[in-house]
């Protein structure tokens, strides 16, 4: 029987895109640390919507995390024919100020655990020529973010390893898919790291969706086999115009309007 994994579900975008995938009868695997939420979600959706959800308590800051993943796969037949890699994390403020193990953290959680599970799970779907792999971006994969420099490298990375790993899977009938939220009004801007004045001053003013219409243009695109798609008109705009700039200029223009609003340099 055939199940779909995310990562990062016990809230926001997981949460949400686990609900939906429900509502297409897809089964489910979720995986986070939470684990009373994660038992509520999967009996809420066992109970709904007639699949089998099945949850992992694990902590994708460890690097352990990924074959401990695969293993309770393995051990408890769940093959996985969609995965999901939804979890991430973020810090705002200046690098050097940040704490080094939270910068850390987001690179092993974002980039490392991330392609640890890619690269686990995608052996079983090339053996079975069928799979698809969604990797979940962001907007700020297509710029330079000072104040969120180490979140905003992390996002490049997903995006390269995406674009690239698109093309070598089609050989073997994988499908990845690189998508893009933008802001999203989830628990991400809540945590230590990022509910500070920096954090206030990179989200003032900007557009968010919901975790519910983040999911919904996921499902969609999934659906339609999109190898990329940004959540958003609004933010499909911005991605657009951010292509005519360099990055050095867009670097540049961020940094000295976060530094007028935390009042830095004049305004």
């Amino acid at each position: 029987m055939d199940y779909t994994l995310i990562t990062g579900a016990s809230d926001g975008i997981g949460e949400a895109a686990a609900r939906k995938f429900a509502t297409k009868k897809h089964n489910l695997v979720l995986v986070a640390r939470n684990e009373s939420k994660l038992q509520q979600l999967c009996n809420d959706l066992t109970k709904s919507q007639g699949i089998k959800a099945a949850f992992i308590v694990a902590d994708l800051s460890q690097a352990n995390a990924p074959i401990h993943i695969y293993e309770e796969c393995k051990k408890r037949n769940l093959r996985i024919d969609v995965l999901i890699n939804n979890a991430g994390v973020g810090s705002s403020g200046e690098f050097s100020g940040n704490n080094l193990k939270t910068e850390l953290d987001i690179i092993q959680i974002n980039c490392a655990s991330l392609t640890a599970l890619t690269h686990l799970f995608l052996q079983d779907m090339k053996q079975r020529n069928t799979g698809t792999i969604i990797n979940i971006g962001s907007i700020i994969a297509f710029v330079a973010s000072p104040y969120m420099s180490v979140y905003a490298a992390s996002k490049h990375f997903v995006k390269i390893f995406s674009y690239s790993l698109a093309e070598e899977c089609k050989l073997y009938n994988v499908h990845v898919m690189f998508f893009c939220p933008g802001l999203t009004t989830s628990n991400f801007m809540n945590t230590p790291a990022n509910n500070n004045d920096w954090g206030k001053a990179l989200t003032s003013g900007a557009n968010a969706q919901t975790p519910n219409q983040v999911a919904g243009e996921l499902s969609m695109a999934f659906d339609k086999k999109k190898a990329f798609h940004v959540s958003g008109s609004k933010n499909r705009g911005m991605v657009a115009l951010s292509g005519l700039f360099p990055l050095r200029t867009i670097a540049r223009i961020f940094a000295k309007q976060k530094q007028k609003q935390m009042s830095l340099i004049p305004q």
